[in-house]
């Protein structure tokens, strides 16, 4: 197997993250269109999150929000975007760079994306060359949804969860089958 020097997961997640500061900027420029509205989840404890110390403490490893009704301010750069919501009635100023996003959704169109933190998309390149590339995770995903749904845990979990091995295990509502139930016994 040869080494990825390019590193295309990357650039992949990049690209990927280009479509969520895009979608973010043209909210902030016009307001949320139709029935779209967004769920952000990202990683309270990444390099450049800034929110309040009481959110950081309820929340010390990850947070999602809801950018649909009640936000203000919403203004979006190259690396992060910012954003007024109320949380049990406090007002509170979040500033959330894009590498922290672990998942964005927009349940009206069922769109969904899934970001691995940069240090786990380094550290499955830099896994050894014998591991097979399933054992491998990718470095961002589109999401299957339920329809009418939105990403709820158990989604994010069924995303992590282990890959069907034995024969007739199912996977996301797959079932694996062995070419030898089709053979004829003698």
């Amino acid at each position: 197997m040869s080494k990825d020097v390019l590193r295309y997961d990357l650039m992949v997640q990049d690209a990927l993250k280009g479509v969520v500061r895009k979608i973010l900027a043209e909210a902030a420029r016009d307001g949320l269109p139709g029935e779209h509205h967004f769920y952000v989840t990202f990683r309270t404890g990444a390099p450049g999150v800034r929110l309040s110390q009481r959110l950081r403490e309820k929340h010390p490893e990850e947070m999602t929000i809801v950018l649909q009704h009640q936000f203000w301010d919403l203004s979006v750069s190259d690396h992060a975007f910012e954003v007024g919501l109320s949380f049990s009635g406090v007002p509170e100023r979040l500033l959330v760079p894009f590498d922290a996003i672990s998942t964005f959704f927009d349940p009206s169109v069922q769109f969904g994306l899934k970001f691995e933190a940069q240090g786990e998309a380094e550290e499955a390149a830099a896994a050894p060359e014998a591991a097979p590339p399933e054992a491998q995770p990718a470095p961002a995903r589109i999401l299957p949804a339920a329809k009418g749904r939105a990403p709820a845990a158990e989604s994010v979990a069924a995303e992590k969860a282990e890959p069907a091995s034995a024969e007739g295990e199912s996977r996301a509502g797959a079932e694996v089958v062995s070419l030898d139930s089709f053979r004829k016994k003698p």
